[in-house]
């Protein structure tokens, strides 16, 4: 028997969320070496202009992007479909967390991280279903927080533990229409997620945020009659996992 995989992604078009920097960035650059058309969108847009122009490929368009705002989750898709014609494929990446303990959360720092880690990848998952095809694709990073609790993290893991849900529903509901849902739960990483806020992080217990943008190449390139609805991608050196 032989295994036949969709070994290019050349001139699909992938809409990435957080793109500017850390995985987002890396999932950028990695798709610019298959040929893909980005639409690389970031909060931050001078940002996403600068990781567009650093890209191999000429056809990365950077578009601000406010993920838990659905009138700007709108204006992204109407600019991409403009622009290339189609949209493929969507990596939700954007993600943010405020680390506190729950007595000192505050209704805006909860209401801030849910809006973006989960009203965010269902923002965009449903302004992006009337464009996807059968073999469209939306991609949801998770994280090993949707899989296990520490503190001062509460707001993060109800969220990160919704987008795995969410996930898993938008697989059940779109799979007769030929669109692939996959979470991808990813450990450590050595980007400034981590590094900016926890200083004393040994990094050697990180992996490289390009070894997770792999993972992501891998979901997408799976054969046409296939999906892998979960994948978890893990540091070897990871300490705080079984």
């Amino acid at each position: 028997m032989t295994l036949t995989t969709t070994s290019t992604l050349r001139d699909r078009v992938i809409l990435v969320t957080g793109g500017a920097r850390g995985l987002g960035k890396a999932i950028c650059e990695m798709l610019a070496e298959e040929g893909v058309r980005i639409v690389l969108a970031d909060l931050d847009l001078e940002g996403a202009r600068a990781c567009a122009r650093s890209l191999s490929s000429e056809q990365a368009l950077a578009v601000q992007l406010d993920v838990g705002d659905p009138d700007s989750v709108a204006r992204c898709v109407a600019q991409a479909v403009d622009r290339y014609g189609q949209l493929d494929a969507v990596i939700n990446n954007a993600g943010v967390d405020v680390t506190l303990p729950v007595q000192e959360l505050q209704v805006a720092d909860w209401d801030r991280v849910l809006r973006t880690n989960l009203t965010g990848p269902f923002l965009l998952s449903r302004a992006a279903c009337p464009h996807l095809k059968s073999g469209g694709h939306i991609v949801n990073i998770a994280s090993t927080a949707a899989r296990r609790a520490w503190p001062n993290a509460s707001a993060y893991h109800a969220s990160k533990w919704g987008l795995l849900g969410l996930s898993h529903a938008l697989h059940a509901e779109l799979r007769p229409r030929g669109i692939k849902v996959s979470a991808l739960i990813a450990g450590g990483m050595r980007t400034p997620f981590l590094l900016d806020r926890f200083p004393d992080i040994d990094p050697e217990t990180l992996q490289e945020p390009a070894n997770v943008a792999h993972a992501v190449r891998f979901l997408l390139t799976q054969p046409e009659a296939t999906v892998i609805p979960e994948i978890m991608v893990l540091p070897m050196k990871e300490t705080s996992w079984p």
